[in-house]
């Protein structure tokens, strides 16, 4: 029987020390390279005037747009010219230590699986085209790639602060569900919501989740669920402050300062937040059960 689950306990037989695995492209089928067409056609389709200027310059240096899924090392050819980055196939989700491992040290780690048909609009776990789409495009701005590396680095240090819930959820609310204030107007840059046909729209559009300008320890303190559409997203004024925020900021004396303060619950708006959009909650509460 397939295994359900691509959650690996150790390196499987073949892998290096660091995870790492061939991400044998030779390998995909014709119906595995047919079913990334058919995603990346969906996904390019409803982007433009709704995903970030970096995202979709970034779709377009790295040649994603070539059928197929992509060589990893073509790929990293592209990427390394741009920013210094390289793609790295793994099995699965790999531990936390081994991946602020490899952010420290510009190597994204991307599974070499796709998800199946019937997967189309939803996977549990990050399959090729959540990480080479959703992610790789982003680490060919030297702004992002720059903020990627120091979570990296970060990462390494909050696991020895006992830290890692909190910078957990600045990894949730940027990197995988972002939005950014360009020209006026929200994009959405997070890989979350990019790789998905459904959130790309609701993210922007439906009324139903907040909207908070983004505040690091604010951030720091909120919940979020990981099996459905967000009910907050945080936004970003330029991805210039973002990296400047994580470099220059010690994040040590903010963990210390939010040990003392209770955690945020999921669609809570606190007095001091500025918000761009106050969300209705009513998907959250359907999807609960409850009445809206």
């Amino acid at each position: 029987m397939e295994s359900s689950t691509h959650v690996l306990e150790r390196p499987p037989e073949g892998a290096a020390a660091d995870w790492t695995i061939s991400q044998n492209w030779a390998a995909y089928t014709a119906d595995e390279h047919a079913l990334w067409d058919r995603l990346f056609a969906r996904q390019t389709a409803q982007l433009p005037g709704r995903a970030s200027e970096a995202f979709l310059r970034g779709i377009d240096m790295l040649r994603l747009s070539k059928p197929g899924i992509p060589d990893f090392e073509e790929l990293s050819e592209h990427l390394m010219a741009a920013t210094g980055w390289r793609v790295v196939a793994v099995p699965g989700l790999v531990p936390d230590d081994v991946f602020f491992d490899h952010l420290a040290n510009r190597r994204f780690v991307a599974g070499n699986f796709i998800r199946r048909p019937d997967q189309l609009d939803y996977i549990q776990e990050p399959d090729v085209f959540h990480d080479v789409f959703g992610h790789v495009p982003m680490l060919a701005d030297p702004d992002f790639a720059d903020y990627m590396e120091a979570y990296g680095r970060g990462g390494q240090r909050a696991l020895q602060l006992g830290a890692l819930k909190r910078l957990a959820r600045l990894y949730w609310y940027t990197v995988e569900f972002g939005l950014v204030e360009e020209k006026g107007a929200l994009r959405i840059y997070g890989s979350g919501i990019v790789s998905s046909h459904g959130e790309s729209r609701f993210a922007l559009d439906d009324p139903s989740p907040n909207r908070i300008r983004f505040d690091l320890r604010r951030v720091m303190r909120t919940e979020y669920r990981i099996d459905d559409y967000q009910q907050n997203y945080f936004v970003i004024p330029s991805f210039e402050e973002l990296r400047r925020i994580t470099v220059e900021n010690d994040f040590a004396p903010i963990y210390a300062e939010l040990d003392a303060l209770p955690d945020i619950a999921i669609a809570d708006i606190l007095p001091a937040d500025d918000v761009i959009t106050r969300g209705t909650q009513d998907y959250a509460r359907r999807r609960d059960g409850h009445q809206a």
